[in-house]
């Protein structure tokens, strides 16, 4: 399920672990916090174009040709910026696609492709990159009992769903580590636990969360 405008639910993720394996994974886990869509410049000008010369003439406030330029300025900023994230040192601690990478054929099919958004549910459990992802000290949650290094906690915003089938990717992928995702809602202590249990089981789902769907849209 993709949606335009989708609920950001908030999320922590303790990651614990050998001090080498978990610098591994901090180290993988870093990215640019995008997922690297080609971008097809002609149908996004054109897209912006018709929007833009959608309302009457009397309320548009832009001339056609006006249009036309502002389209391709448009375009030119979305090239320039996709550029800079994907060239930079990593963005974000916490990267799906860096974990979980997204094939090059379903790159290719574009973020509206039923078959691409089908493809992230499946994988990561949910449709968009992640926003809002901070590290923060393990000692913040509690975690003091554990010796330097070998605590990792993610705090982040994901879309609809947690990133469920993704961390169920990551016990396989990483099985000397164990993964603790809980709701934050508001970046705030929530009464209402629902985890991935750290090392296998059951997803539980605690009060106030909802339940994975069970098709892909």
């Amino acid at each position: 399920m993709c949606l335009q405008t989708p609920d950001w639910l908030a999320h922590r993720l303790l990651v614990t672990g050998p001090v080498t394996l978990l610098a591994a994974f901090r180290a993988a886990a870093a990215g640019p916090g995008i997922i690297p869509w080609p971008l097809h410049a002609s149908e996004l000008e054109e897209g912006w174009f018709n929007q833009l010369v959608a309302p009457p003439p009397d309320r548009r406030g832009i001339s056609v040709e006006g249009a036309h330029i502002l389209a391709g300025q448009l375009v030119a900023a979305v090239q320039v910026l996709q550029t800079q994230a994907l060239g930079q040192h990593p963005l974000v601690s916490f990267d799906l696609h860096a974990l979980v990478p997204v094939p090059a054929e379903v790159l290719q099919l574009g973020p509206d492709a039923a078959e691409a958004e089908a493809w992230l549910w499946e994988h990561w459990g949910t449709t968009w990159p992640l926003r809002g992802v901070e590290e923060e000290e393990p000692t913040v949650v509690g975690m003091r009992h554990l010796p330097a290094g070998q605590a990792a906690c993610y705090r982040f915003h994901s879309a609809e769903w947690s990133p469920w089938r993704a961390l169920t990717s990551l016990r396989v992928q990483w099985p000397g580590l164990c993964f603790d995702l809980r709701p934050d809602y508001g970046f705030a202590e929530s009464s209402a636990q629902a985890k991935v249990p750290r090392c296998g089981g059951t997803v539980q789902h605690g009060p106030g969360t909802p339940c994975p769907p069970t098709q892909s849209r």
